[in-house]
């Protein structure tokens, strides 16, 4: 739509919800119920396949994940930004995809500075604009600034090393470093967050073991990880052996995150039900090392993994149950989905130990562009709005979210914000018509490789997985040959062959060059949303 009709969109949907909403709820006025509550619940590493609602043939019983989307509205075509962690979140949060920011792979550690650009506006800072109350617990992954004791930015120290060792150790000597009795600068509480609680990178596989609780790090990591008593088994490598606190439990994050999130929830009900409320709700759940907390351990037939399968479904259910006691449930749109593909070792071990297949029915896995590294669960559920029961095959980016929730809430989105997010309120409420939301989406990989997809076709422009080394003893296994040898690049169509296995680069050249021109001109361009 043009720019007008496309905002006298959003403002008429905003007054329809609001419309909608009267007579929802006790003791609320209409204005305060025309904004839904907002739950964003993000798996980490889940795949695709890991989910019963998408995969019949899972090992791991999802029974909460399930009924969302029973109640709800379910993406078969939904995509994280990336095919890892840290820019997957900055797509997110943003609306736009990372690979326009430019940073390949993930931090770790106290590297930094923030990878949203001070000035940037966020989807929290845009729901805070629109009275909200905006709250982030778990995992942040997006880079935060610790300064030494002289003031220098201990990401930036010249810490010389050649080794894996060596790096290690450097990263190591990083947090040591830091003083933390400095307030952090650029983390969630200067990106549009009111209140923030959780780590600043993996809560289970980095050189930093700590919480933070607003810009602050209470209790600093002093010694070095035991690993003694932490479990050990196929799905517990990826365990970095970094500084540790001495209140921080590996098991028990989780667990924790929850705890957190339910108190929040609770403190809103009783002290702020007037207003809205965003809470960002990113798990450690299910990225390597598999650690569930002990109350889960054996509590599947699918071994460590399954375990922590079982635990993310659970902390979803008391989630979304916390909603039902606090009379919250009618007013609060829920989504949950996943940062990325399922990981290397994950799957490798479920399929050959347990038959469970977290990337089902795609080829590949995170870091990897082929579907199984970036296509992932989506569900929204808002009660009354939302139409329950329902499947749609639009396709959809998690950079979407932006723009859907600024439709919803009637934001005027400006012109150097959300520049990859599309508007699918219409979708959500089932008032769109056939027509696709997005023509196209982009894909990007953990080195920057760069995708294309329209409709039924996927150009990819490189050769290879983009991502993982498929020489590693685990992935050989699923080599292909594809038919086209020596292609610099890889076509699909995914109607015939979604399992991303015969190469028509070759044979569609005209198509190849087409798409390989559009996926160039949405680069350069610097959006690939409509203009507000």
């Amino acid at each position: 739509m043009a720019g007008p009709a496309r905002g006298g969109h959003r403002q008429f949907l905003a007054w329809t919800l609001a419309a909608l909403a009267v007579g929802v709820g006790c003791g609320r006025t209409a204005e305060t119920r025309r904004l839904p509550n907002v739950l964003l619940i993000l798996a980490d590493d889940l795949g695709y396949g890991d989910v019963g609602a998408y995969n019949s043939e899972a090992k791991v019983a999802t029974p909460h994940i399930d009924r969302l989307a029973r109640e709800g509205l379910r993406f078969s075509d939904a995509h994280s930004p990336s095919t890892v962690c840290t820019p997957t979140r900055y797509g997110l949060l943003t609306g736009r995809m990372p690979f326009r920011n430019g940073m390949a792979g993930v931090f770790v550690g106290v590297q930094g500075p923030s990878l949203i650009e001070a000035g940037r506006l966020t989807l929290p800072q845009m729901l805070r604009e629109k009275g909200y109350r905006t709250a982030m617990v778990g995992k942040w992954h997006l880079g935060m600034t610790f300064y030494d004791a002289e003031g220098r930015p201990v990401h930036d120290l010249d810490l010389p090393a050649s080794t894996p060792q060596e790096r290690a150790s450097s990263e190591v000597e990083r947090v040591r470093r830091a003083d933390f009795s400095q307030a952090i600068p650029d983390g969630p509480l200067h990106r549009g967050f009111d209140e923030f609680f959780g780590t600043v990178a993996c809560p289970t596989t980095d050189w930093m073991y700590a919480w933070i609780e607003g810009d602050r790090v209470p209790i600093p990591p002093s010694e070095l990880l035991d690993r003694a008593h932490l479990p050990k088994h196929p799905y517990s490598r990826d365990n970095r052996r970094g500084l540790v606190a001495e209140d921080y439990d590996l098991e028990q994050v989780d667990i924790e995150f929850l705890r957190r999130s339910v108190e929040f929830l609770e403190r809103h009900a009783e002290d702020s039900p007037e207003r809205p409320f965003f809470l960002f709700h990113s798990m450690q759940a299910v990225h390597l090392p598999s650690f569930p907390a002990p109350l889960f351990h054996g509590s599947t037939a699918a071994g460590p993994h399954g375990d922590f399968l079982h635990e993310m479904d659970f902390i979803v259910g008391e989630l979304t149950g916390t909603l039902e006691r606090l009379g919250l449930a009618e007013d609060t749109l829920v989504l949950f989905t996943s940062d990325n593909g399922p990981e290397v070792l994950t799957v490798y071990h479920m399929r050959t130990d347990h038959g469970h297949d977290g990337a089902r029915p795609w080829r590949g896995v995170k870091r990897d562009q082929w579907e199984g590294g970036h296509r992932v669960p989506m569900i929204a559920k808002w009660p009354g709005f939302v139409p329950a029961g329902q499947v749609t095959d639009q396709t959809f980016n998690l950079t979407d979210i932006m723009a859907t929730l600024a439709g919803v809430t009637g934001y005027e989105l400006p012109i150097d914000a959300a520049e990859d997010s599309f508007d699918f309120s219409q979708v959500l409420t089932g008032t769109a018509g056939p027509a696709p939301v997005r023509e196209f989406t982009l894909h990007q990989t953990n080195r920057l490789a760069l995708a294309l997809r329209q409709g039924k076709w996927k150009y990819l422009d490189h050769a290879g997985s983009g991502g993982n080394d498929y020489s590693r003893p685990e992935l050989t296994g699923y080599v292909i040959d594809h038919g086209a040898p020596g292609a610099p690049a890889q076509l699909y169509d995914l109607t015939v062959d979604p399992g991303e296995t015969n190469n028509l680069y070759y044979e569609q050249p005209d198509i190849a060059m087409r798409m390989k021109a559009d996926l160039d001109r949405l680069v350069e361009s610097g959006r690939s949303a409509p203009r507000n």
